[in-house]
């Protein structure tokens, strides 16, 4: 059995609620009140998304060589000396 793994990233947005999105699937995006909604939301959002690649015959695609960087700055490293 082939185990698939999709980075998934859940931000605030300005309504109080939140928007979820996997970069490697375009288009696959949703939203919620809360965070568990949106996290049981995306879950869904991925299902139905690789399921049509299937139907289509089409890659799933697979982040096996991709990372995740946060990268911190003070305010004093942002400041323009232009």
């Amino acid at each position: 059995m082939r185990i698939y793994t999709f980075r998934s990233i859940i931000e605030p947005d300005e309504n109080n609620t939140f928007h979820g999105y996997v970069p490697s699937l375009p288009g696959c995006h949703t939203c919620g009140k809360t965070l568990q909604e949106t996290k049981k939301n995306l879950k869904e959002a991925i299902k139905c998304h690789v399921q049509g690649l299937l139907i289509d015959k089409e890659p799933i695609p697979q982040e096996e060589d991709s990372f995740e960087l946060v990268q911190t700055f003070t305010e004093k490293e942002l400041v323009c000396n232009c």
